[in-house]
């Protein structure tokens, strides 16, 4: 794991080169899934079940073997030992409370000429979501996306979740069920973000598609976007950990913070950011020590080396001049006060205050999204939440009198853009 040192006179470039990933810019990648795409749009369901049988070696015969039934959610769902249903339901009843209070409402004033302005708040009409698939899945992307889609008023919720062999994780159906999905139909990659896009006889079209997914998957959702909404491009999994040395600060927990992000796959980030040399030398010894004890070691290791790094700062100031720079998913500050550093962090997809806040707890039960912006896009980019699946119609009524001064002043400006007919229209309604 590479060691950063903000002293030194290359810091910035090593941190530019630290941070450096391109997500879906591989030139026969995006071939590769243009051809899928091309494909799905022009034989639908032959070819959504030939690519699944092909990439997925799905024993399915028919698109009707790749549909999954309310009862067979149901039924995952009441098979849960009780111990797992109390963690999904509560996990669910969280994430659903948390997101009830995103939800915007439509609203209008009458301005002083005694015209009625506003904006009219709707729902989506149906939304996809793409859940990554297999025995090793995550239902908490199920309960992520969905929920919040259904708080929003979505009238219809489809999911989609790749059954390599035929295998599903039963939880992803069970969490599927607690979501109030309406239809999953157990399919991925590129096929499936195609059918969702562009429809077929069995899947149907939708408006919107979250969830995140591979690579094939992430250029897919960049090749349809503008067909259909996307919530974004996501990257890999990643974390900085800020701690400043202080003698509470627990070397394992911190070390394990990390270890929760590279475990994930072998491009996942983990950073570590201390302003204290002794503690990151602590930190560097209690990875090496917990890596020995975890099933993934090989996988956070690699990863470790590949995009991992323990950096020292000389102040707080300097700290947060690394967490902006970094814009990082998640965010965690292992400190007595951390809300002394909110004002100051500009950039972030999810920040976690204070010792006992670990990103794993956002991860599942916290209740805000764990859908959340990599790569820097935190720069301009949010978690997703109910407004990603909401959408605004301005509302505009003008009286017979409030519109005429208004009418005098689009006369003026339509004049000066050489748009005539604009200001003819206008000026018909000021000269009434």
């Amino acid at each position: 794991m590479r060691i950063l040192t903000s002293t030194d006179a290359n810091f910035d470039q090593q941190l530019t080169e630290l941070l450096a990933f391109e997500t879906v810019n591989d030139k026969d990648l995006l071939e590769a899934v243009d051809a899928i795409i091309h494909q799905v749009r022009q034989t639908g369901d032959e070819a959504v079940l030939e690519l699944t049988q092909k990439f997925d070696s799905h024993p399915a015969a028919s698109m009707q073997d790749l549909v999954l039934t309310q009862n067979e959610l149901k039924a995952a769902y009441d098979a849960l030992e009780e111990s797992i249903k109390f963690a999904l339901d509560t996990a669910a009843d969280r994430i659903k409370s948390f997101h009830q209070r995103q939800v915007q409402e439509t609203w209008e004033y009458t301005d002083d000429l005694g015209n009625r302005l506003g904006q009219k708040v709707t729902p989506l009409d149906r939304v996809g979501i793409y859940v990554p698939g297999g025995l090793a899945s995550y239902p908490s992307s199920v309960l992520m996306n969905a929920i919040p889609a259904k708080v929003a008023g979505v009238t219809e919720v489809i999911m989609v979740v790749p059954a390599p062999k035929g295998e599903l994780n039963s939880l992803v159906l069970a969490a599927a069920y607690l979501s109030g999905v309406d239809k999953v139909f157990t399919i991925g990659g590129a096929q499936a973000v195609a059918a969702l896009a562009y429809g077929t006889d069995t899947i149907p079209q939708v408006d919107k598609i979250t969830g995140p997914g591979n690579k094939y998957v992430a250029a897919a959702k960049r090749a349809v976007f503008g067909q259909v909404g996307i919530d974004m491009i996501a990257g890999p999994s990643e974390v900085l950990v800020y701690a400043e040395g202080e003698k509470k600060d627990n070397a394992d927990w911190l070390a394990m913070d990390l270890l929760s992000q590279a475990e994930h796959d072998m491009v996942a980030q983990s950073i570590f950011v201390t302003t204290s040399e002794e503690q990151l030398q602590a930190v560097e010894q209690a990875i090496e020590k917990a890596l020995a004890q975890l099933p993934k070691a090989d996988i956070a290791r690699q990863s470790l080396q590949n995009r991992g790094a323990l950096i020292l700062v000389k102040d707080r100031a300097e700290g947060l001049q690394v967490i902006n720079r970094v814009a990082p998913e998640h965010l965690e500050l292992s400190l007595d006060n951390p809300d002394e550093l909110i004002a100051d962090i500009r950039h972030a997809g999810a920040i976690f205050m204070g010792r006992h806040t670990p990103e794993a707890i956002g991860d599942y039960c916290a209740g805000p999204n764990h859908v959340l912006p990599t790569s820097g896009t935190a720069r301009f980019s949010s978690p997703l939440g109910v407004y990603d699946f909401q959408k605004k119609s301005s509302l505009i009524y003008c009286t017979k009198e409030g519109s005429k001064p208004l009418a005098q002043v689009a006369d003026t400006l339509a004049m000066q853009e050489d748009l005539e007919a604009h200001a003819r229209s206008a000026r018909y309604r000021s000269e009434s």
